[in-house]
């Protein structure tokens, strides 16, 4: 394991993030580098001091007071036995049809942050040596054929090199128990995964960035396809790679 691919890690590694394996790997690579050791141990103390640190804020009491003594105070009324059943059966309808859409909203939310997690976990496992590529190619029109078989639809494999991503090559991964497509480019020495899956919803769905486990995550949906781009780079620096990625899509469609 290389310092590069060991400091990717020494976050997961501190938050017990890494599954056994990887965490050996990290470990035994920290005894052995004494500039890894010194970043882990910074790495460590910063998150004892933060967590030994009391960064809440109380109100004084008094303060809920002026805030209490400032409403204005309700009429009040004697309900009557209609009012209160009618209050009620409103309520209750409108409770359980709130909470119908509440819990179809967390679940969906939880599952694209389920999904989220897997294809960051996709990402660390790839950056671990001989894991990266199953096809090693510059050539869009070596990497693209390579998929042909193996997945229902091969995902779009196109050639950034000009503007600053270098297209490297492709491999087969694993996400939601689905084997998908996973084209990998270079910014500079940081590896960015364009993962690929095909969906049932054809509707456009823009971009938009999420961070995790110190990496950023850009997905978005078009043409019946899903697309998670990952890597370490800036957010700015990943949304500049969707977008030429999305222009170049749309020129090779159109054209």
């Amino acid at each position: 394991m290389t310092c590069d691919e060991a400091r990717i890690l020494l976050h997961a590694l501190l938050d017990n993030e890494l599954d056994a394996g990887h965490a050996r790997e990290v470990e035994a690579h920290i005894a052995s580098c004494p500039a890894c050791a010194a970043e882990f141990a910074a790495q460590r103390e910063m998150q004892r001091v933060l967590a030994d640190t009391d960064l809440r804020y109380t109100a004084p009491a008094s303060l809920r007071a002026r805030i209490e003594a400032s409403l204005p105070r309700p009429q009040r009324q004697q309900p009557t036995r209609r009012s209160v059943l009618r209050g009620f059966a409103m309520g209750s309808a409108v409770s359980a049809l709130a909470a119908t859409g509440v819990v179809a909203v967390v679940l969906r939310q939880d599952d694209q942050q389920r999904i989220l997690s897997e294809v960051v976990s996709a990402h660390l496992r790839s950056l671990q040596a001989g894991h990266l590529t199953d096809v090693i190619s510059t050539d869009q029109h070596t990497v693209k054929p390579w998929f042909n078989g193996k997945l229902d639809v091969a995902p779009p494999v196109i050639d950034l090199t000009a503007q600053g991503f270098t297209l490297v090559g492709g491999r087969l991964d694993y996400i939601d128990a689905r084997a998908i497509g996973a084209v990998v480019y270079k910014r500079r020495q940081h590896v960015i995964n364009l993962f690929v899956s095909q969906t049932s919803n054809a509707e456009y769905r823009a971009p938009k960035t999420e961070a995790m486990q110190g990496f950023n995550c850009r997905r978005w949906g078009n043409r019946g396809l899903n697309f998670w781009a990952v890597s370490d780079i800036g957010a700015d620096e990943l949304a500049e790679f969707v977008d030429k990625f999305e222009v170049a899509m749309k020129a090779n469609v159109e054209g």
